[in-house]
């Protein structure tokens, strides 16, 4: 007998198997994903519009066919044709499941809409734009001394401003005579001067004295969200910052995985670079919008992200980077045009900077944290590490910097999570247990009490709790290690094994309860042993990559930490420590520098000079490729206690409770040696 379909919905990763011929939206409910619906199901609202993704997905073990949705009905067809589908898309609600199928919950069609917790930091930048205003007044033409009016306002820039053999692209031809004459031969123009450009070049040009201003976006792609802030660039300002899911979840969680599509999928890398530019531009007129801020006054936009984001951003085939020796199309930062590259939500002859590239899986992102945190300059050894399903890492002082790289996978993210999702109001975000009651309390996002706080119920609202993303399941794990409810070993213990009737069994492991609302309607949220085992491979590779850059340079430590990205935002250091994320040190000098790899990216998009900087910088990072040292895996295993079986933590020991029990015995004391029990028959 046949199985019946097996849907997969992105971003969540939530999965099930359903009848055929079941409704999207009717799935989605089933499996508590996040889908918008208002009118009943009558396709009328639109709001859960999805977008099924096509191929073979290796890391789902799925193959989706052109027919593993029903065929557009009259609905759908009605729906278009009056308000318009947007390319891909289908009604959830009139969309039948028929065969395996992995669909994609885009932002708009979401309830509780994503928080992408990357804002601006505030940060001090000395002013040095690639883009410019000049005013001028350009001399009239004169019959006895002939010449064009772009080579009269040409020569006004060089007399009054001293820019020299100045360019003009066609439009600037096609709108210098009548700007100049509405002007009375005064204008404002907008000149761009980058680190590529041989020659200064004509942008844009206004009649008069133009003082709207002009505004470049500090865009920070990431596998998995685009964070974006828009700045003004005669002063620096943030006047809005604003974020999106990266749309390419669909096509696999991790790097890897979207590798393999595309290897698997002819024609998936264009896929990817269509979805990720269609979001950008999205993004880009929100973002304006919310500012107050005419897109045609976006002249620049700078981009950090790793090197695979970086290939498809690029409409560059990414597989060579999924294989050794890991090769870069190039390494190089580049200047382009906006419009060859279809980002058309801003000034026609905008300009885009991509930071370099440190190696094959060190990217432009971790080249704009050592634009913002400067390691090459400390005196002493610090660590620094931006985490996301990808996590690069830093390691150095004014003597020496390494990097490397570490597939930490999407469990920090909440996904792999049981009850994981991404960051979304009515998410737990904040955990603490009572290490003598073991009675958990929380936070969710949204709502600034605690869960046994008066008034929690109400401050939630009907949203509810529905779920626990990543700062949240990783808190929940460290306070499980230090209530003693989880051993070294990651096995979380029985009721009678740690005197908490929160642990339930389930099967032949353990679960530990943090909320349940089944008698309300509502999800039952635990931390499961397989959630534990997801958080173990997550923080092993992390910590992995940070020992095998110690090893490189020679020592057992370092004198502090940098938590970098929403990650270090939002994760305090102490649980960071007790899970063995970050080697061991003193708990106050583990800091978080917010979102370093945007901060770079303003201060780029702000400074010619820093991008001249910066490239030279990455030239004399070393890398440490983790896919072929032979002691990673060796790091790897030890590091998959918590915090770790061998590295003895004793500053975190000195600050924190870790109670040594075991519960792979019968007792739960270790007495045993560790013997498994033998199952009675």
């Amino acid at each position: 007998m046949s199985q019946d379909p097996l849907v997969i919905f992105m971003p969540s990763g939530k999965r099930g198997r359903v009848p055929a011929g079941t409704p999207v939206l009717t799935a989605a409910r089933q499996l508590g994903v996040d889908l918008d619906s208002v009118c009943g199901g009558r396709g009328i609202c639109s709001k859960c519009q999805i977008a099924p993704a096509y191929g073979e997905f290796s890391k789902h073990g799925v193959t989706v066919e052109a027919d593993a949705l029903s065929d557009w009905n009259k609905v759908e067809a009605r729906y278009d044709e009056k308000r318009g589908l947007k390319s891909g898309r289908r009604l959830g609600c009139q969309a039948q499941i028929m065969k395996d199928v992995v669909i994609d919950v885009p932002p708009e069609s979401q309830v509780h809409k994503q928080v992408v917790r990357k804002a601006a930091t505030a940060r001090k930048i000395i002013m040095d734009p690639a883009t410019k205003l000049y005013y001028v007044e350009v001399a009239e033409p004169d019959m006895h001394e002939p010449s064009g009016d772009l080579e009269r306002l040409a020569q006004a820039l060089e007399d009054q401003w001293g820019l020299k053999d100045v360019a003009a692209d066609l439009h600037i031809l096609r709108e210098v005579q009548p700007v100049l004459r509405k002007g009375g031969w005064k204008v404002t123009v907008a000149v761009h001067r980058g680190l590529h450009d041989n020659r200064p070049r004509i942008m844009e040009i206004w009649p008069g004295f133009y003082e709207a201003g002009i505004y470049g976006l500090a865009i920070d792609l990431g596998s998995t969200t685009i964070a974006a802030h828009l700045c003004d660039l005669v002063d620096g300002r943030v006047l809005a910052s604003a974020g999106v899911m990266n749309p390419q979840i669909r096509f696999g969680e991790d790097l890897m995985s979207r590798v393999s599509y595309v290897m698997m999928n002819p024609g998936g890398d264009r896929e990817m670079t269509g979805a990720v530019r269609e979001a950008i531009n999205t993004l880009t007129r929100e973002i304006a919008a919310e500012a107050g801020v005419d897109t045609g006054a976006i002249m620049e936009a700078v981009f950090v992200c790793n090197p695979i984001m970086h290939h498809l951003l690029l409409g560059i085939d990414p597989v060579e980077l999924g294989q050794a020796p890991f090769a870069l199309a190039t390494a190089n930062s580049l200047t382009l045009n906006a419009r060859e590259m279809d980002l058309d939500a801003m000034n026609a002859a905008a300009r885009v900077f991509v930071l370099p590239c440190i190696a094959g899986h060190v990217g432009a992102d971790a080249a704009a944290v050592a634009l913002s945190e400067e390691p090459h300059k400390s005196e002493d050894l610090v660590l620094m590490v931006d985490v996301g399903t990808n996590a690069e890492l830093l390691l150095g002082n004014k003597d020496q910097v390494l990097a490397c790289s570490s597939p930490t996978g999407p469990a920090f993210e909440g996904a792999q999570i049981s009850a994981g999702q991404r960051a979304a109001p009515g998410a737990i975000e904040r955990v603490e247990i009572d290490l003598e009651t073991r009675e958990p309390r929380f936070k969710v996002i949204g709502c600034d009490l605690w869960s046994n706080e008066d008034g929690f119920t109400e401050a939630v609202g009907d949203g509810g709790i529905t779920g626990i993303c990543g700062s949240g399941i990783i808190e929940a794990v460290a306070e499980m290690r230090m209530a003693g409810i989880v051993d070294p070993s990651g096995l979380i213990g029985s009721a009678e094994q740690t005197g908490s009737a929160r642990c339930i069994p389930e099967g032949r492991t353990h679960s530990y309860l943090l909320h349940d609302a089944r008698a309300e309607g509502g999800p039952l949220i635990a931390v499961t042993q397989g959630d534990i085992r997801a958080i173990q491979l997550a923080k092993s590779a992390l910590y992995a990559g940070a020992r095998l850059l110690m090893d490189k340079m020679g020592v057992d430590g370092v004198d502090r930490v940098v938590l970098a990205g929403a990650f270090g935002a939002h994760i305090s250091p102490k649980h960071a420590m007790v899970l063995g994320m970050i080697p061991d040190a003193d708990l106050d000098r583990v800091t978080s520098a917010g979102n370093a790899a945007g901060t770079g990216a303003r201060i780029a998009l702000c400074s010619v000079a820093a991008r001249a900087d910066i490239e030279k910088v990455v030239r004399r990072i070393h890398k440490v490729e983790t896919a072929v040292e032979p002691r990673f895996q060796e790091h790897f295993v030890a590091a998959n206690a918590i915090p770790h079986a061998t590295a003895p933590f004793a500053k975190l020991a000195a600050a924190v409770p870790l109670p040594q029990v075991s519960f792979n015995t019968g007792g739960g004391d270790g007495t045993d040696g560790g013997r498994r029990r033998r199952r009675r028959g």
